[in-house]
């Protein structure tokens, strides 16, 4: 059974890629997490959150991307509760094995989306 809380090894590698990211910041509230850019959030970690049971990711995606994902492929993308509808999905990190390059893209992308733009075109230059 993996560990819960701030020692879940998928909150740490979550934690490792996030925080490459310039000004990136953690905040750990329980078994949870945000991850933040100036105060700004661009991602969450999510244990439980709901009592759904459920271990994933949650990140801003372009307009209408959300949808796509969590129709393309429901197993693994879903629409969060309350922050759906201004463009977040959540990736689920507790089916099958993660695909950490994939968690990668869409920390970056998310991240891209919220950044201050000098900070968003340091990495989007690196990409």
């Amino acid at each position: 059974m993996v560990k819960r809380g701030a020692k879940d090894p998928r909150l740490t590698r979550l934690t490792e890629i996030a925080l490459a990211l310039p000004e990136a910041t953690r905040q750990i509230y329980g078994s949870h997490a945000q991850f933040l850019v100036r105060k700004k959030t661009f991602a969450h970690f999510l244990d439980n959150h709901h009592g759904e049971g459920m271990v994933a990711v949650t990140c801003k995606v372009l307009p209408g991307d959300n949808k796509v994902l969590a129709d393309a492929q429901p197993g693994r993308f879903y629409l969060p509760a309350y922050i759906a509808t201004k463009g977040w999905v959540a990736f689920r990190l507790d089916v099958g094995k993660v695909h950490w390059d994939e968690v990668s893209e869409l920390l970056l992308g998310s991240y891209v989306l919220i950044a201050p733009k000098r900070l968003a075109e340091r990495v989007k230059t690196k990409a």
